[in-house]
């Protein structure tokens, strides 16, 4: 009778202990938590974007190449472009009647090129375009893409063919020197005509006294 006391005592305590165990266990655990991959950027950070030409200068009717590289992948590239007119060479230069001399201006072409275009990147964001400018001067061009957002430019000098500059219009100083020559002429061919007319007025009066 004491012996199967001592066991309902120790199968009770049993399961008093085993209820919060089970209990414990039941309670809904919390989902574990996934960190996602960071996903690289479209191009390499710490790149600029650059912007070059094969040829700094060339001559009119000549085309230039352009390379971006460092843009981003497969996106429109926005391409304007500024002129700023060039210096006067030094050949070119028109001599006024004191002696001074004063520079040629270059002939200007009807800008038949557009000012604003467009390329478009690869995957590794690189483009080529090639362009041919029909007007002299100093042009900068100035690439943005559309989607990063990066820029770059560059500069390319463009020179006119030989025989494409003519002087400038005649101004009040240049006019000094062909009207001082025609003036100069004009007196000449008057005191000859006077000369030649006394000479034939003395033939003649000669001729009748003999």
């Amino acid at each position: 009778m004491r012996l199967s006391r001592i066991i309902m005592a120790l199968t009770v305590g049993l399961a008093v202990v085993a209820v919060p165990t089970a209990a414990g266990a039941a309670q809904p655990q919390p989902a574990p938590t996934l960190t996602e991959t960071p996903q690289p950027p479209p191009y390499p950070p710490g790149q600029v974007a650059t912007l070059t030409v094969n040829r700094a200068t060339i001559t009119l009717g000549e085309t230039v190449v352009l390379t971006g590289r460092n843009f981003g992948p497969n996106e429109r590239v926005t391409i304007v472009v500024s002129v700023a007119p060039l210096a006067a060479p030094a050949p070119g230069q028109a001599r006024r009647s004191d002696g001074s001399t004063v520079a040629m201006a270059p002939v200007a072409f009807q800008a038949a090129a557009p000012l604003t275009f467009y390329a478009y990147t690869n995957s590794r964001g690189r483009f080529t375009k090639p362009y041919k400018p029909s007007i002299t001067g100093l042009l900068t061009f100035t690439a943005t893409g559309d989607e990063s957002g990066r820029t770059a430019s560059t500069e390319v000098r463009v020179l006119p063919r030989r025989g494409d500059q003519q002087p400038l219009p005649v101004t009040g100083d240049s006019l000094g020197t062909p009207m001082k020559l025609g003036g100069g002429l004009v007196g000449a061919g008057a005191v000859l005509l006077l000369m030649t007319l006394a000479w034939r007025r003395r033939n003649r009066v000669g001729t009748g006294a003999s």
